[in-house]
């Protein structure tokens, strides 16, 4: 009964991992022969950890990954260019407290995408904040934001993320609401916050997607100058594991 009234205050002051873990060392003989001090330590470090769980689990569904990528799950065997070490360096997250940037670009296919959501999956589970967005869903939620009178609410919003991914940038050419919006997004986060950019062009032609010479100035001083550059090569992956799909179905 006392074990109930226990188990029945611990949920109620909102530590179900202590709780649990308790069942555990009472269904558990060989317990008793551990101290006090011992016991009580793993029962904290249960509830810490069920903490830091449902921490992360929170994080990694605020942040909308379009895939699920992890940095232990990245190909490096694929001739495209990676380089191993780089990767481990960024997984670190260094360059996340320091407010710098990324930047993937390279053919369709390569992988980009997976290596930006890996690097947003490792910042959750280091406990920051991390968001994906397609660079025309950006486009488009401003412009709804703007129509609706929620615009300044949406720019904070992306503002305080830790980390924001955006994907596919200058698959077309920017209007200039969008090249005005982009700079509102990259000002906004600079100095305070790191950003991950992949795109199939070239850095070097950025200026001719986003079109205004004096806005592409700003931008790609806000986002290049401190970003660490990952340039991919190779044909598409996915086509490769079509391609291998296809060879082991007809074996």
């Amino acid at each position: 009964m006392l074990n109930e009234q226990t188990f029945e205050k611990l949920y109620a002051l909102k530590l179900p991992g202590m709780a649990e873990a308790l069942k555990e060392q009472l269904a558990r003989p060989d317990m008793n022969d551990l101290a006090f001090e011992e016991r009580i330590g793993m029962l904290v470090d249960a509830q810490y950890l069920f903490r830091e769980n449902k921490r992360m689990k929170r994080l990694l569904k605020n942040a909308k990954l379009k895939v699920s990528a992890s940095m232990e799950d990245i190909d490096y065997r694929s001739p495209r260019g990676l380089d191993k070490s780089v990767m481990v360096s960024l997984g670190t997250c260094d360059w996340i407290l320091k407010h710098q940037n990324v930047i993937v670009v390279g053919p369709t296919g390569t992988g980009k995408t997976y290596l930006g959501c890996a690097l947003a999956h490792r910042a959750c589970r280091e406990g920051m904040s991390a968001f994906y967005l397609r660079a025309p869903t950006l486009y488009h939620t401003l412009a709804m934001a703007r129509a609706d009178g929620s615009y300044a609410r949406v720019l904070s919003r992306l503002g305080r993320v830790s980390l924001l991914v955006l994907d596919d940038l200058g698959l077309a050419a920017l209007t200039d609401p969008e090249r005005r919006d982009l700079l509102e997004v990259v000002e906004d986060r600079y100095g305070s916050a790191s950003t991950i950019v992949t795109s199939q062009l070239p850095v070097e032609h950025w200026h001719e997607v986003i079109g205004d010479p004096t806005i592409a100035d700003a931008l790609l001083d806000r986002l290049v100058h401190n970003a660490h550059r990952i340039s991919l090569k190779g044909e598409s992956m996915r086509k490769k594991k079509a391609s291998l799909t296809q060879q082991e179905e007809r074996v």
